[in-house]
């Protein structure tokens, strides 16, 4: 006999229903993603192959450990950047978002699927970038490659919101190059190309004004190299880069739709 009672079965029910919404969104988000070459390739790809070059061919002394660490960064800015920058933008002129909005599905759903896309793609670039870097004869220990993969997934979340802001405030058309402004720019200043000792001392002295520098100094200590600064305020100016990009992306987002 079954002993559910009506108020019993309303609370399951809802509750399994935005499970599968999260579910089917986030794999929806996923599919879009891995059948978009032009997004997926140069995502993959130029991490590892910048790497292998600049890395490993050309490197000397600790290149292949420090590069190992920035590149793992720079494989998670173009997810997040152009899978929330470039993505939402087109969504939102092509009414995409408006639609989601009026269908009866959580708010939150889409944001977290495409946070989802940005950080499975961040890890499996990293997960390449360390099989490289093995194969060349950078060992790393367990824990290392932990503290490796975590600050590629974290990076998900500030770079994502700051690809938010972009795409809630450019049009389509203008979204691609204002991405390319930020993303290409923040690779360099932030010494995630090549040490910041090798630029004019104003790059050093500027690199705590750009996100990535900070996620850089977090990902450092993972192959044995020196960082910068305390962890913890680290992780404190990306949280608040993360809650100040939301809330002006959530603010545009209100009155444009």
């Amino acid at each position: 006999m079954n002993t559910l009672t009506p108020p019993a079965i309303s609370a399951i029910h809802p509750r399994a229903s935005r499970l599968r919404i999260y579910r089917a969104e986030a794999l929806c988000e996923l599919r879009r993603a891995w059948r978009t070459p032009a997004f997926m390739l140069p995502s993959l790809l130029f991490p590892v192959l910048f790497y292998s070059l600049f890395g490993l061919l050309l490197g000397r002394g600790h290149a292949a450990q420090y590069l190992l660490a920035t590149y793992c960064v720079f494989g998670a800015m173009a997810p997040a950047l152009f899978g929330f920058g470039v993505q939402l933008a087109l969504d939102r002129e092509g009414g995409l978002l408006t639609l989601k909005r009026t269908l009866p599905m959580p708010p939150m759903a889409p944001l977290l699927a495409r946070l989802l896309m940005a950080v499975l793609f961040a890890l499996l670039v990293a997960t390449v970038l360390i099989g490289v870097a093995a194969l060349a004869g950078v060992a790393l220990s367990p824990r290392m490659l932990v503290h490796l993969l975590a600050v590629a997934a974290f990076a998900a979340l500030p770079l994502g919101a700051i690809g938010l802001w972009i795409g809630s405030h450019v049009s389509a058309s203008a979204a691609p190059a204002v991405v390319n402004l930020v993303y290409l720019p923040l690779a360099l200043l932030s010494g995630l190309w090549l040490p910041l000792s090798g630029l004019p001392p104003v790059f050093g002295t500027l690199a705590p004004l750009w996100p990535t520098w900070h996620l850089a100094q977090l990902a450092l200590p993972a192959v044995g190299m020196p960082a910068q600064g305390s962890a913890a305020v680290h992780v404190a100016v990306l949280l608040a880069v993360t809650a100040a990009a939301l809330g002006l992306a959530r603010r545009r987002l209100r009155r444009v739709g």
